[in-house]
């Protein structure tokens, strides 16, 4: 619909002149009632089950649902296995246990092989691993998505969403590899972000090699799963953030502590960032 421009401009125009909003509602072919709906977040019970849910996962990730139903319960939470699940599923629960093989791969949605089994890792750019991780905050939440250097551990990036999307993951790849240059193997779980079209033709393009973990396996990206237990327990699970911003700016001096201040064990008590800087 071609709208004229003296109504465009009312429709921008913050003065006593300014359209009305059912006027502007007609003129978009809007129904009214959609203009002033919010999007119903999250009750405060939900949250803090969640919250509940992202932190015994790193004590008991080998928990399904009857037994994190009970030790609900035993809390005094009135809740059912289907509100479980579905809140298991925001926050990303992945439960480790040995089981049969009872799913055939579709053709059309192709895995691609976990590439890092054997393999010596032995100077920096050579393996990125990336995941999407749940943040609480005091209301609602968000995801975290990073990229860590495997052989340095260093975070070569991150981002913050209210949506896992993949346009979102490749985003903050581009950006890493325009400032780090480009890995030569990409490892990542089977997340619909890492399987979808846009993701695999991102990096073959870029000529980088695409390795996938296997379906319920987290220990096959342990390292990025290390990261995660990190940021949680020495900072989010620390602070109660009220908005996206203050959590950004929590977690942007977070991340430069980690590389540049905190020492690693597994690094022989060095920082990323030297060891990165040095190789």
């Amino acid at each position: 619909m071609l709208i004229p421009t003296a109504e465009r401009k009312a429709m921008v125009d913050s003065s006593d002149q300014a359209l009305s909003i059912t006027s502007q509602c007609d003129l978009l072919g809007l129904c009214r009632s959609s203009f002033y709906y919010k999007a119903v977040g999250e009750s405060e019970e939900n949250l803090a089950i969640m919250r509940y849910l992202d932190e015994q996962y790193f004590e008991t990730p080998f928990y399904g649902v009857e037994r994190i139903l009970v030790s609900l319960v035993v809390k005094g939470y009135k809740i059912n296995a289907k509100r479980l699940r579905r809140l298991m599923k925001l926050v990303g629960w992945q439960t480790l246990y040995p089981a049969p093989k009872t799913t055939n791969i579709d053709p059309t949605k192709y895995k691609y092989p976990y590439l890092l089994r054997n393999l010596a890792i032995e100077r920096k750019n050579h393996v990125w691993g990336i995941d999407i991780t749940y943040i609480p905050m005091k209301r609602g939440f968000l995801y975290l998505f990073a990229i860590i250097d495997l052989y340095t551990r260093y975070v070569v990036g991150w981002s913050i969403s209210n949506t896992m999307t993949a346009e979102w993951c490749v985003d903050t790849i581009s950006e890493a590899i325009g400032k780090y240059g480009k890995p030569e193997i990409m490892n990542s779980d089977q997340g619909s972000q890492f399987t979808s079209e846009l993701y695999t033709q991102f990096l073959t393009e870029k000529n980088v090699q695409i390795s996938m973990d296997g379906k319920g396996r987290a220990i096959d990206n342990i390292f990025i799963e290390r990261l995660w237990r990190s940021v949680k327990y020495e900072h989010v699970y620390l602070y109660v953030y009220e908005d996206g911003l203050s959590l950004w700016k929590g977690l942007n001096s977070y991340f430069e502590f980690y590389n540049q201040v905190r020492p690693h064990q597994s690094l022989e008590y060095s920082t990323p960032s030297r060891l990165y800087l040095a190789a």
